[in-house]
């Protein structure tokens, strides 16, 4: 393979309701059990991708660990059962038409975990674009580790500005895999088998756009190393993947890990410059925690003023909103400055924060007691290779590419065990 990106042996469901199949990823409506419920509801007994994930709503219930090895057992049984066709040696296609009624192309594919690194100030091909939080990784671990099967929700993207790998693909004549409605507002995908010719050409495209003349021209940087592929959704998932493989490799050392199927990570890129894909501000939400107290502290420590400032916010509390400009900021952007007090804030005074994509969803949440909802603005997505090329990984949790629903729905699976 010329770069991290390669095709894979990919499995999908056959003889089975893709409708009921096809689930969010599993980091999304983690404040909202209702939405997995009704996911629940819907499902029924059919075959599903939800009997083979735990919905982050559920890490730390007091049934985690029951749910885990039910998923192992799912995953066996599925297999068993002969619920999958292989397709060897391809990628995938992806035309999703999200809730909006825009379409974002993707191809999905393996990445090579030998050339990702999520430390920060890592000079990888594959590169984390925020903040790793190593204690999000245990719990994840626990579902990967002896599971026969991976199913990715994450997006890796590309700096394409001339549309030379995905945008092609369109014109193809390709067989159509799949193509279905998504359940809870996901809107529609359609996936189709990239082989042969078509997956040599998409290999070929990615070494010329990740060569250092055009690396250079892009970015208008020198003596730096190529940045190929930036994070743009599951980071924690394939920190997940990375960290499973090295324990693995730890555990034998005198084997020979090279074609192991766990040194790679199912993944879709997407390329930056698709009309379609959008940054959204991911909003802050602080629970266990005096509103009064937490705005005095807050405007002591960072300064806030009600005049306008290059980084400002909105405080949601009691029902009021307070739009507060920062005059002491700690980082180069309003995310940064916010969570680096977050975080202060909690470690000494208890309390915990969680990550919401809505802002009508803060204002609702913000009501109960001892809660306080930060709303942020956006970054522009051409701010994004830029910034991990010269300042290393943003703080974790600084964007989303759109609404929840519209993230990745679980299709494809692939072998991870040998």
């Amino acid at each position: 393979m010329s770069t991290a990106f390669s095709t894979a042996d990919i499995l999908l469901p056959r003889n089975t309701d893709m409708e009921k199949w096809a689930v969010v990823a599993c980091d999304q409506f983690t404040s909202q059990k209702q939405y997995w419920e009704e996911t629940e509801r819907i499902v029924g007994n059919s075959p599903s991708a939800l009997r083979l994930i735990l919905p982050e709503a559920y890490l730390g219930a007091p049934d985690e660990s029951e749910r885990i090895a039910q998923i192992h057992s799912n995953m066996d049984k599925y297999i068993s059962d002969g619920i999958f066709k292989e397709y060897k040696d391809c990628f995938i296609y992806v035309r999703r038409t999200d809730s909006c009624g825009r379409m974002r192309e993707g191809i999905v594919g393996m990445i090579d975990l030998e050339k990702y690194d999520y430390s920060r100030g890592s000079f990888s091909e594959v590169r984390a674009t925020e903040a790793t939080v190593a204690e999000r990784i245990p719990p994840r671990l626990n579902v990967r580790r002896g599971a026969p099967l991976e199913l990715p929700h994450i997006m890796i993207l590309i700096d394409d500005p001339s549309h030379t790998v995905i945008e092609p693909l369109a014109g193809e004549q390709l067989e159509t895999v799949y193509d279905f409605d998504l359940m809870q507002s996901g809107g529609h995908i359609e996936g189709r088998l990239v082989t042969g010719e078509s997956a040599a050409r998409i290999d070929a495209a990615l070494t010329e756009l990740g060569s250092r003349e055009n690396f250079e021209q892009r970015s208008c940087v020198k003596d730096v190393p190529v940045l190929l592929y930036a994070m743009g959704d599951g980071n924690h998932s394939l920190a997940t993947a990375k960290a499973y493989y090295e324990e693995l490799k730890a555990q034998h050392p005198d084997e020979d890990m090279t074609t192991h199927p766990a040194r790679y990570a199912l993944a879709e890129i997407v390329n930056l410059h698709s009309p379609a894909l959008e940054f959204e501000a991911i909003h802050r939400v602080i629970e266990g925690v005096d509103p009064r107290d937490f705005l005095i502290e807050m405007t002591d420590k960072i300064g806030l003023t009600d005049n306008n400032c290059p980084q400002y916010f909105e405080m949601v509390f009691g029902g009021e909103t307070y739009r507060a400009g920062i005059t002491k900021p700690t980082s180069n952007i309003t995310v940064g400055s916010v969570q680096e007090f977050i975080d202060d804030y909690i470690s000494r005074k208890g309390g915990t924060v969680d990550y919401i994509h809505g802002e009508d969803v803060v204002r609702k949440l913000s009501a109960n007691p001892n809660t306080v909802g930060i709303i942020l603005p956006y970054m522009g997505k051409d701010e994004l290779f830029p910034t991990v090329i010269k300042d290393g990984a943003l703080p974790r949790k600084t964007f989303s590419m759109g609404h929840a629903e519209d993230k990745r729905y679980y299709v494809e699976a692939r072998r991870i065990s040998r």
